[in-house]
């Protein structure tokens, strides 16, 4: 009887044990090498838009150059600042022309690694269009406002900081390799 009574709390404590913790259900793998998240790459990108903008007065063409660890670090930083963040541990890899970003979404109890692929490039405007090709959250479905608030957040990172003088912009290019994104585009 103590037997049966032991068996049914080590039971008990292991199906307590399993719902109070996260469930992994995969999802595709984060590449590597990770990329680092810093406060000083954040500031590197707020002085990278300074210099470009100072640059742009002087010479009227504008010339951006955005780093993984940049943008990586900006995207955490922005999404530790929302109380139910689409993803955490967001991970951005910009190659072969696309924004390719890794994260782990969470629904419930269960856990699953995302995978969001964006591509840029120029409006007719001249405004930067960040727009989603693909979403893979393994086997959760993908969340309706994946597309809106990773576009803004991104767009953000440009516009926001620019302030003032973006509406004084008008873009050409966008090319993204190699792990940096450069926006190129001249005063109106």
């Amino acid at each position: 009887m103590i037997a049966l009574k032991k068996l049914i709390l080590v039971a008990l404590v292991l199906i307590l044990g399993t719902l109070a913790c996260m469930i992994n259900l995969g999802g595709p793998a984060y590449p590597t090498p990770s990329i680092p998240v810093s406060t000083e790459a954040v500031e590197s990108l707020e002085q990278t838009i300074h210099q470009a903008i100072a640059a742009g007065a002087d010479t009227g063409t504008l010339t951006l150059a955005i780093t993984e660890t940049q943008l990586t670090s900006y995207l955490a930083l922005k999404l530790q600042l929302q109380s139910s963040p689409i993803i955490t541990f967001p991970q951005v890899y910009l190659r072969d022309g696309q924004i390719r970003i890794y994260g782990t979404a969470t629904q419930g109890y269960f856990q699953v690694t995302a995978s969001i692929i964006l591509t840029a490039g120029i409006d007719s405007a001249g405004q930067l269009q960040i727009e989603l090709s693909s979403a893979d959250f393994g086997p959760m479905p993908v969340p309706q406002e994946v597309n809106d608030a990773l576009s803004t957040v991104i767009k953000e990172a440009f516009t926001g900081s620019l302030g003032p003088v973006a509406t004084g912009l008008r873009l050409d290019s966008v090319t993204i390799a190699d792990g940096i994104m450069v926006i190129v585009g001249r005063t109106k």
